[in-house]
């Protein structure tokens, strides 16, 4: 059959149009997780050792990543030493790790000890539990001041009405209180003191940040141990990611809210606190004590911190970096942590391209 020329113009530009909409469509989309994912990234060309050392609240999360990113990038190896914070700041400062993993910021003080500048790269965020061990009780609520007043030792028995006031209608036994904190320079600890400091600041009357002086508390090292060392302790009550509190079975409380609303910590309480942060030039935030009636007020960003210049590392730090801006994103609610929302992706995708080598 035969067709004319104006009749088949016609068809071409009918299928043109449809496809212009389906692609259209398609673009516009933003709530998918590949939809700032780099339309390929060629991760079988990397080669490389890649060691990191940081933060141990994000260990869950970059342990699950670095075992996928493996199956994608097999000529790359990634190594992560989770030995806290300040350690992993350290590291990357002397140039004996490629990256860190860090809860908490460089202080101004400390960037003259670095090799040149470093940008901030936000990966995932996560609840802060404040984990107890209290037999009988299933449920407990904390505002942030009688949560202050503990962890200043002037609250020192459980059945203490600044407790009791929270908790009404529950019978709280005289057990006294053991207060479990980190030993170790700890992003948790900054971000947990910090909150305190926002929530409680005529309560807390201490410096906030990687370490603090408590008053009156046992140590331990790293989530892991904090969290250990709860479990074995009757009475006792310490601050946990999300990730190793629920691994360990511990029971947390709910604390109450900006908006004066007791919320459990959960992946949804945190992504309700990243809804509302304000992001800086530099891609740091502080979801701490968040407003909004959903949020859970304990929430802590954690960071990837690289060299803008990475050396001969450079081209496996943007691959590795891409991977977990993207593909391990999706891994995140798997490991108890929340993705990052996507405007905040975006930028720190588009951050990568700021990564040269030597």
């Amino acid at each position: 059959m035969r067709t004319s020329t104006r009749g088949l113009f016609g068809l071409i530009a009918l299928v043109l149009s449809v496809g212009l909409v389906a692609a259209a469509c398609s673009s516009g989309s933003s709530s998918g997780s590949d939809s700032s994912k780099p339309s390929s990234y060629d991760y079988s060309s990397l080669t490389g050792t890649l060691n990191g050392s940081g933060a141990t609240f994000p260990k869950a999360f970059y342990e699950e990543s670095i075992a996928a990113f493996k199956d994608a990038a097999k000529g790359v190896t990634v190594n992560y030493n989770a030995v806290g914070s300040g350690q992993g700041k350290k590291d990357l400062a002397a140039g004996t790790s490629a990256w860190a993993g860090s809860d908490s910021l460089v202080k101004d003080d400390e960037k003259a000890n670095f090799k040149g500048p470093f940008l901030y790269f936000p990966t995932v965020a996560a609840p802060i539990t404040v984990s107890y061990n209290l037999a009988g009780i299933k449920s407990l609520q904390l505002s942030g001041e009688t949560l202050a007043r503990i962890m200043m030792a002037t609250v020192t028995t459980w059945n203490d009405p600044a407790i009791a006031a929270d908790n009404p209608g529950v019978t709280l036994p005289s057990t006294k209180i053991t207060v479990v904190v980190r030993s170790d320079g700890s992003g948790t600890t900054s971000n947990f003191s910090k909150y305190l400091a926002a929530a409680a600041p005529s309560v807390f009357t201490v410096t906030a940040g990687d370490t603090v002086q408590w008053p009156n508390a046992t140590a331990a090292k790293g989530n892991a141990g904090v969290a250990q060392a709860i479990k074995d302790t009757a009475g006792a009550i310490g601050y946990v990611d999300y990730s190793d509190a629920k691994a360990i079975g511990l029971s947390f409380a709910a604390i109450r809210n900006k908006d004066g609303k007791f919320v459990a910590p959960s992946i949804a309480g945190a992504t309700a606190a990243l809804a509302g942060a304000e992001v800086k030039p530099d891609l740091t935030y502080n979801p701490l004590n968040a407003a909004g009636a959903e949020a859970y007020p304990i929430t802590a960003p954690t960071y990837v911190l690289v060299y803008t210049n990475s050396g001969s590392s450079a081209a496996a730090i943007k691959g590795w970096l891409t991977f977990l801006l993207t593909d391990a994103q999706d891994l995140a609610k798997d490991v108890d942590f929340a993705p990052l929302p996507t405007a905040l992706r975006d930028k720190a995708i588009a951050q990568i391209a700021q990564i040269s080598g030597s």
